[in-house]
């Protein structure tokens, strides 16, 4: 199973709050269920930040350095409606489900999940 590491808050925003958009400045054929890791590092936006710009409430105490969902990629865009796109490309996401936190080493763009992973993961 493919893995995609994204910097908090915006892993936990795919989960839990319906980021319906990964952006990324490369396209990619990865198509299907992605398990979405959790950065070591958070990014420039700090949570009270997105929960202003976002009207919605961040937890400040978020998981670093682990798979924390999955997500089904259904297609690669360089134009979305949703207010989550800031391009240039997009990741439209779809049927996020949240996973019991499991640390692990990220990797940049796309990379196979180890099969320990997988395994306790159950799926």
């Amino acid at each position: 199973m493919k893995v995609l590491s994204v910097r908090q808050p915006f892993a936990w925003a795919i989960i839990h709050a319906g980021k319906d958009i990964e952006n990324r400045t490369w396209h990619s054929g990865v198509r299907g269920p992605v398990l979405i890791h959790a950065g070591r590092h958070w990014h420039q936006v700090t949570p009270a930040e997105l929960s202003r710009r976002m009207s919605i409430l961040v937890p400040a105490d978020l998981p670093l350095g682990g798979i924390v969902g999955m997500v089904e990629i259904v297609d690669c865009v360089e134009r979305h409606p949703s207010p989550w796109f800031q391009g240039p490309v997009g990741f439209v996401l779809r049927n996020p489900c949240p996973l019991p936190f499991t640390p692990c080493a990220g990797h940049l763009g796309f990379y196979d999940a180890d099969e320990s992973i997988v395994q306790s993961l159950d799926l």
